[in-house]
C-alpha cells in the first residue's frame, strides 16, 4: 500500500505539472498578494482551493489547523497563530475567512473531552485543549440546542467559526480594516440539500442570517443559513 500510495503521489503531481500553462507562476515567482486568507480545517474531505474554484497560484493563503483554531498559545497567552497573522500584516490581504465543516472530527474530539475527558497524544492534545473551553461555553450557551434537528456538533462546528472570527476581531494585530467572514462548508447536506456549498454565517460579527443576506449579491442568498440563532 504505501508503494501504491507514493506511486500515484508522483503520478498526480506529473499530471499536475502537465496542465500547468506556459508561465503560470511567472507573476507570482518573487513576490505574492493573495486576495484572501482561508483558515480551514485539517481534514481530507475539505479542499481548501477546491471550494473557491481557485486554480490559479497567488490568489489564496491557504493556512490550516486542527478545528480551524485562528489562535496558538505562546507564553500562557493566546495569540493569532502565525500561519494566519503572517499574510495579512506582510501580505497586505484584507480578508479573512473562518472555515468550519460539518461533522467536523475536532469538534466532536473536543465535546468527548469535555464529557468524557481527554486522552490524545501531546501534539493533537494541546489543539484538543484550546478547543474544549469553546465547546464549554457552546454546551451553556441557549442558543444550541442538543435536542435540535441539527446536530450537535454542527452546531458547535459553527458556535466555533463565531469564536474564531471573533478573536481575529478582537486582536490588536489584526489591523481593524480586515474583513473577517465565517463560513460553513456542507459535504453532509446539513444546511441544504447542496453537497460542497460554503454556507456564510458571520461577516464581520454579524450573525443575523437577514442582515447577512443584505451584506451580498441576491443571487447567493441561499448561500446564508444559520443552525445557531
Amino acid at each position: 500500500m504505501p508503494d501504491t500510495t507514493l506511486r500515484e503521489l508522483l503520478e498526480r503531481n506529473a499530471r499536475h505539472v502537465e496542465s500547468l500553462p506556459q508561465g503560470h507562476f511567472a507573476a507570482v515567482e518573487d513576490t505574492q498578494e493573495p486576495a484572501a486568507v482561508s483558515i480551514c480545517c485539517s481534514d481530507s474531505r475539505v479542499p481548501q482551493q477546491g471550494m473557491w474554484d481557485v486554480e490559479e497560484p497567488g490568489w489564496l493563503f491557504t493556512p490550516s489547523t486542527i478545528g480551524n483554531q485562528v489562535w496558538d498559545r505562546h507564553n500562557g497567552e493566546l495569540v493569532v497563530d502565525g500561519s494566519v497573522l503572517y499574510p495579512i500584516v506582510n501580505t497586505d490581504t484584507r480578508v479573512t475567512v473562518v472555515v468550519g465543516h460539518t461533522g467536523c472530527g475536532a469538534v466532536t474530539a473536543a465535546l468527548a473531552a469535555v464529557q468524557e475527558g481527554l486522552d490524545a497524544p501531546p501534539g493533537i492534545e494541546k489543539w484538543v485543549e484550546l478547543l474544549m473551553p469553546v465547546v464549554e461555553d457552546g454546551l451553556a450557551d441557549p442558543r444550541v440546542d442538543e435536542t435540535d434537528d441539527a446536530s450537535l456538533v454542527d452546531q458547535l462546528v459553527e458556535y466555533n467559526v463565531d469564536r474564531q472570527v471573533a478573536f481575529l476581531r478582537e486582536s490588536d494585530d489584526v489591523p481593524d480594516d480586515e474583513r473577517i467572514v465565517g463560513f460553513v462548508y456542507d459535504f453532509q447536506g446539513v444546511y441544504g440539500d447542496v453537497r460542497g456549498r460554503a454556507y456564510l454565517v458571520n461577516i464581520d460579527g454579524e450573525t443575523d442570517v437577514n442582515a447577512l443576506r443584505d451584506q451580498i449579491p441576491e443571487e447567493f442568498v441561499e448561500s446564508v443559513e444559520r443552525l445557531v440563532y
